[in-house]
């Protein structure tokens, strides 16, 4: 099968877009952006991968759902297009990053487009949603694709940081080797959660000191 996708990914995932599974999601997602309102941006479902080339990931942050109001999704997990306003899980996010760096930020805006091309993969489990109607494309195939991609990941590379926040991400973590990776939980920075174990777990600070100890550049999360 054709699948518009950054190249280094088109061959590492092949055997996934072969397989009937995938068939059967494909089609499913063609219906829904023919017969109704659906985020991302067609063009925008593997914008992550498009960023973020396989052999340049450093960091894993794992989501669950895009967003599902107009103009937020943008393909990456947590971030929003230029000029939307930030939501709460993103706001906590970006405090907790200032929490942990004890600086600043320097960017303000929900598009986290400047992570992702420092290798930082922003992905989600289920890569498309219907408008106003969330977990509507859970259930579909995308659960093992992205399942397929954490495995490669753990499979074939080595030293990366995976951030996992909330259950629904931790329950991903279990296709990743912890002997040769980075794993980092906590409660998932919705303001439902982020008190119990978010604030203050500090995230960004733990994935760069094990990058540098790797002899890896850090992120710039500023």
């Amino acid at each position: 099968m054709e699948v518009k996708i950054e190249g280094s990914w088109k061959e590492v995932l092949k055997e996934e877009f072969g397989k009937e599974y995938f068939e059967k999601l494909t089609e499913f997602v063609k219906s829904e952006y023919q017969h109704a309102v659906v985020y991302p941006s067609p063009k925008n479902i593997f914008r992550a991968f498009d960023l973020c080339p396989f052999d340049k990931v450093e960091v894993v942050i794992l989501g669950q759902d895009p967003y599902h109001g107009p103009k937020q999704a943008n393909g990456l997990c947590f971030a929003v297009s230029e000029g939307v306003s930030l939501p709460p899980s993103l706001q906590n996010i970006f405090k907790e990053i200032q929490g942990d760096l004890g600086e600043k930020l320097v960017h303000k805006t929900g598009d986290l487009e400047r992570w992702a091309k420092q290798g930082v993969l922003l992905l989600n489990a289920t890569l498309t949603v219907r408008a106003r109607t969330a977990g509507s494309h859970q259930g579909k195939g995308w659960e093992a694709f992205t399942d397929a991609v954490i495995r490669k990941l753990s499979e074939e590379r080595a030293n990366l940081v995976f951030i996992l926040w909330g259950n629904y991400a931790k329950a991903k973590g279990a296709h990743i080797d912890r002997t040769k990776h980075l794993v980092l939980e906590s409660a998932h920075p919705s303001p439902f959660s982020a008190a119990n174990g978010f604030f203050g777990s500090k995230p960004f600070s733990k994935a760069n000191e094990y990058l540098i100890t790797h002899d890896k550049r850090p992120i710039d999360w500023l």
